[in-house]
């Protein structure tokens, strides 16, 4: 259990060196993302575009180091938000506590944030009533044609490529690809339309 705890320790102190790494114009604007998506205003924040913007901006985080402080600073918020009451003073104080990483930048960026929103964060006692499962952002379908495979003698046979856009329960957006052919998708789409016109009734 020891070895655990200074796996995660180890964990956010990489986390907090990321954040450090960022311009403090960016990690404040996603810092309003996710404030967002913990008010059930938006269904998650595009992680790959914000991976994009910043190699843009000359900071060098892989995807895990992205994925890591995104979910350090929700959190936060989402502790801090279970501790009603919370001040933005207090708040960053046991940050600094925590670790002696942080930066002033990034801790004047937080009490910012959380000074302007913090008490609209959905509650726990309201999540608690709320599905814990990724909601759907967007769904992107493609026709395509088999004209060439090492694999399969029988070709030119139509498939349909399926892209979503899924908001995990953190509010990470990730993308899942996938491929159905012709009678699949039909059977995919009709259970579409019938789900629509159960909802409709709800």
């Amino acid at each position: 259990m020891a070895g655990l705890e200074s796996q995660l320790a180890a964990g956010f102190e990489n986390s907090i060196e990321s954040i450090n790494k960022l311009p403090q114009d960016l990690f404040a604007e996603v810092c309003q993302q996710i404030m967002l998506y913990l008010q059930c205003k938006t269904p998650g924040v595009n992680t790959l575009e914000l991976a994009e913007r910043l190699q843009n901006a000359g900071v060098e985080l892989d995807v895990e180091a992205n994925s890591r402080w995104f979910h350090a600073i929700s959190l936060i918020f989402s502790r801090a938000a279970a501790q009603s009451g919370v001040s933005a003073e207090d708040l960053v104080v046991k940050l600094a506590d925590s670790s002696s990483k942080w930066s002033k930048q990034a801790l004047q960026v937080i009490r910012h944030v959380w000074n302007e929103q913090g008490k609209l964060i959905v509650t726990t006692e309201d999540a608690k009533h709320m599905l814990t499962v990724g909601q759907l952002v967007d769904l992107q379908w493609k026709l395509g044609l088999v004209v060439s495979s090492d694999s399969c003698r029988s070709l030119n046979y139509p498939y349909v490529t399926m892209v979503l856009k899924v908001a995990d329960p953190s509010g990470e957006v990730i993308r899942r690809s996938f491929e159905m052919t012709v009678p699949q998708f039909q059977n995919f789409s009709k259970q579409f339309r019938e789900l629509a016109a159960v909802l409709e009734m709800v």
